[in-house]
This record gives structure tokens, C-alpha cells and sequence, in this order.
């Protein structure tokens, strides 16, 4: 197990039993919203997992401590604190070496679900290709982990602020399933263009 790594005791329990864990990311938390909507969302977020029969891990770094599972104290410093890192994959062995907090993206969260063993995280948009990436290379780090972390994700789409067609087309490239549930397109995909291999689907 990783020495910077805590993992709540529900969830360590839960996971022993081989219950069903779902984690979230803290991103939104600290940088999404307003407190004190930031902090009701977060904890609504959670019951909504336990009301479906799963235990919630809401995952962030607090004082350099990769965390697996908020208590209710934990989730309100990160909706409160003025100073938390938004942080990808590549700062967490940054905020683990300076004791910092950090609020996690998808790539973070994906990648601090792993190492606990935690095998489903919800989200609602991953990041993707940047529109224009083509000169400037603004690719979101949340694909290369989603090719390299055992976690699957369960989002709403890709956030429409990017280029869906290439965002598709970056994933193919990098292995990662992509498959769509109850519906016939991925989200906003009728804007773009993808490839001669659009993702699968399940009605």
C-alpha cells in the first residue's frame, strides 16, 4: 500500500467485503462552486451513492495525505479553504512532499481510486482535446490516466468547451472503451465528427 495513502475506514471495510465503492472527485468542491452550495452538492453527491446501495470515497489531498474517503469535517475544509491546489495527476507527489492540499481532478482521482483499490468513480465532464490542440498541444491529462489506471468512468460526456470529434479520436488511440448507455451518440458527438470507429453503444 502507498505510505502517503489513507483510506477511510468505511471504505476499507467496504472494500474488504467486497461492497460496491464509488469514488468522486473534489475538484468541484473547491474550484466548481460557492460555499455553501459547494458543500450541500458534496454531501448530497455522497447520499445519492449510498442511497444506491454503494459506499461514497470522495477523494482529495489534505496536509500531503492522499485521501481515500472524506469524513464530513474533511469534505467542509476542502469547500471552505481558500488555499486548496486544484490537482492533477502530476502534482500529487508534489502536495505529498510540501504537506499541501489539493483538490483532485479526474486524472487525480483516477489515480489516487486505483491505488486504494476502488474500481468505479462518477464524474460528471472529463476533460479531453483542447479545440486548436493541434498547435497548442492543450490535451487533458484525465485520457492518458484513463489508458493506464484500472478505474472505469461513469460520466455525463466530455465538457462541450472541447473538440468531442478529437477527444473520441484520442481515446481509440489510447485503447480506452468508450461506451454509451441509453443513448445512440456520445453526448454532443451530432456537432462533431469522430472516425470510422464511433463508440459503442448500450440501450
Amino acid at each position: 500500500m502507498n505510505p502517503h495513502l489513507d483510506i477511510a475506514a468505511e471504505v476499507r471495510n467496504a472494500l474488504a467485503s467486497n461492497k460496491a465503492v464509488v469514488a468522486l472527485e473534489s475538484t468541484v468542491i473547491a474550484h466548481g462552486m460557492a460555499y455553501p452550495q459547494n458543500l450541500e452538492t458534496a454531501l448530497n453527491l455522497e447520499t445519492i451513492i449510498r442511497d444506491g446501495g454503494a459506499v461514497p470515497a470522495t477523494i482529495a489531498v489534505i496536509g500531503g495525505r492522499l485521501k481515500a474517503g472524506l469524513s464530513a469535517p474533511e469534505i467542509e475544509h476542502i469547500a471552505k479553504a481558500n488555499d486548496v491546489m486544484k490537482a492533477t495527476a502530476r502534482d500529487l507527489p508534489y502536495l505529498a512532499a510540501t504537506g499541501g492540499d489539493g483538490a483532485t481532478t479526474v486524472a487525480a482521482t483516477m489515480r489516487i481510486a486505483a491505488l486504494a483499490g476502488i474500481r468505479v468513480f462518477a464524474t460528471g465532464g472529463i476533460g479531453g482535446v483542447h479545440r486548436g490542440a493541434a498547435e497548442s498541444f492543450d490535451i487533458s491529462a484525465d485520457l492518458a490516466e484513463m489508458a493506464q489506471s484500472p478505474v472505469a468512468v461513469v460520466a455525463a460526456g466530455a465538457k462541450s468547451i472541447l473538440d468531442i470529434g478529437a477527444t473520441l479520436e484520442r481515446l481509440e488511440t489510447l485503447g480506452v472503451p468508450v461506451i454509451v448507455y441509453g443513448a445512440d451518440r456520445f453526448p454532443a458527438s451530432q456537432r462533431y465528427r469522430y472516425g470510422r470507429n464511433p463508440p459503442s453503444v448500450l440501450t
